[in-house]
């Protein structure tokens, strides 16, 4: 099971980088990350559209000459290739129209998206750098912006545990829905009459990883089942898959670690 910051380290220090430049930097980088992601980072010399007249007015009628200064400036382009959580979603023409407008929000005047999309990539995006504020509040949006790739994948897991409760989902017979936020570590989630549960089969690398962790699954359902955490969505481990599971391949449950199932209440956790 892997654990990862909302906003990519590697992405942010590139942008940061380049951000923070005294003059131009001409930069065309791939980096590859947890999970199958990829991005590409390339900047551009572009003329700006407002150019910066000087001298005086009526010296330069006189001899019929105007002294412009045009500035110069990067325009950094950021894509992005991720996998779809679940193939069953997969859009042919690419994101949907919410999670591209979750992109938009990340900062509003600085990202711009570009359609269509660099070939290869689903998202690419134009970041205006001239309209990120100075000090620390640069930091932060350029934090936001590192965070695209975990926007697109809580967009879509928000958007997918939506329509699972939809009327069009309800048919009294609930298939469980594979999540690939990595192509080896799967989950489910699960539609029930009052309720979803998500499926997390657990799979670590050292012996000793297994035995702290089913202590601690086993400590957190105690926990888990006082009145003082009544509000908190059930959890439950299991050492063998949920009945819920039967009919999936044996290579996505086989597990050392167990499965771990939280039944999330569709108006109080989602």
């Amino acid at each position: 099971m892997a654990c990862f910051e909302r906003a990519s380290p590697s992405l942010k220090n590139i942008l940061l980088r380049l951000y923070r430049a005294e003059k131009a930097i001409e930069i065309d980088h791939h980096l590859h990350e947890f999970g199958s992601v990829e991005y590409h980072i390339q900047t551009h010399q572009a003329i700006s559209p407002l150019c910066i007249i000087r001298g005086d007015l009526e010296n330069m009628v006189r001899h019929s000459q105007l002294d412009l200064w045009c500035q110069i400036h990067d325009m950094p382009y950021l894509s992005i290739s991720t996998p779809f959580l679940s193939q069953r979603d997969l859009l042919s023409y690419g994101l949907s129209y919410y999670t591209m407008e979750m992109v938009k929000g990340i900062a509003t005047d600085v990202v711009e998206i570009v359609e269509p999309a660099k070939e290869g990539y689903q998202l690419t995006l134009r970041l205006n750098f001239a309209k990120i504020p100075c000090g620390k509040d640069s930091v932060k949006v350029i934090t936001d912006i590192s965070t695209v790739q975990a926007t697109i994948l809580s967009s879509q897991l928000k958007e997918m545990l939506w329509n699972v409760n939809s009327g069009a989902a309800s048919q009294g017979i609930y298939q469980p829905i594979k999540i690939t936020y990595h192509p080896r570590e799967p989950f489910y989630v699960i539609k029930q009459p009052q309720k979803i549960m998500a499926v997390f089969p657990m799979r670590f690398k050292e012996h000793s990883d297994v035995i702290i962790a089913t202590a601690f699954f086993q400590e957190l359902m105690d926990v888990g089942s006082s009145e003082k955490w009544a509000k908190a969505p059930p959890c439950c481990w299991s050492p063998i898959p949920p009945p819920e599971l039967r009919g999936e391949t044996i290579e996505d449950l086989s597990t050392n670690g167990g499965f771990v199932t939280f039944g999330i209440i569709f108006s109080f956790n989602i």
